[in-house]
């Protein structure tokens, strides 16, 4: 008999009046599933530092792309020879990307993963170059009569070494997108506003590539960290060398092409 009065079987189930077996009292009352626990846990953990789904590729290709149409636009006394060289490199090891992980990055590979810093360090070095001999011209007094053309070729190398450190931002930060996907790093090299105050995001809010473009855009721009600041020693190399090439390059070219007009 059970504390109800009713037979018991003598395994830990009661009967019922239609001759049935209750379930044990625990699972009678059910436990919760994997979809429960994982919504807890979405509750609970911000995305960025749970796994989460992988990252597109696309908007990081396109940038690439970018860069390299922006370097052939260059005249070519502003870049190393032949010119079409490491623009062709990059779109060779792009190619290989896109083999790997055509639109998610789901395949995590040590190809993939040196292959994407590859592309990133030849696209950085070829801009550095070519704003190297822009300001060398300038301050020699050979760079061309033609503020039209000094002010063009200075937005490519600004706007090149703004994708170029977008890039770098994002390959680097917890270890890249196929790290930060599977949420093994909690230490992150770059805080944004979402991780220091997380009730202002959606549950579901981690960066991608268009926020570190945004912070390379807005560094840049002001020459420093703006909303969001660099934790590492490598984040802050990197945000350092980026503000001294565009504040060369800005610097240099407004102040010629203006000295050109009057």
């Amino acid at each position: 008999m059970d504390v109800a009065g009713r037979p018991s079987s003598g395994d830990g189930t009661s009967r019922v009046p239609d001759g049935g077996q209750r379930a044990p009292a625990a699972h009678a009352q059910g436990t919760p599933g994997r979809t429960r626990l994982q919504q807890l846990e979405g509750e609970l953990v911000p995305a960025w530092l749970r796994p989460t789904t992988a990252e597109n590729r696309l908007p990081a290709a396109a940038a690439i792309v970018a860069a390299v149409v922006m370097q052939l636009t260059l005249p070519n006394r502003y870049g190393l020879h032949p010119r079409w060289l490491l623009p062709a490199a990059e779109l060779v090891l792009l190619a290989v990307l896109s083999v790997l992980n055509p639109v998610r990055l789901t395949r995590a590979t040590r190809l993939g993963k040196y292959t994407s810093l590859l592309v990133v360090a030849v696209i950085t070095v070829d801009n550095a170059f070519s704003a190297g001999l822009l300001d060398y011209d300038i301050l020699s007094g050979k760079a061309s009569q033609d503020a039209a053309g000094l002010l063009s070729a200075g937005a490519a190398i600004y706007l090149t070494n703004i994708i170029a450190f977008g890039l770098w931002f994002w390959e680097i930060d917890r270890g890249g997108p196929f790290t930060r996907a599977q949420g093994s790093r909690t230490h992150p090299d770059f805080l944004f506003p979402q991780m220091a105050s997380p009730q202002v995001a959606h549950p579901d809010w981690e960066p991608r590539f268009v926020d570190y473009l945004y912070v390379s855009f807005t560094n840049a721009v002001a020459f420093s960290p703006t909303d969001t600041l660099p934790l590492t020693r490598p984040a802050k190399a990197l945000m350092a060398l980026q503000s001294l090439v565009a504040l060369s390059t800005v610097g240099l070219v407004i102040a010629r092409a203006v000295n050109v007009l009057k």
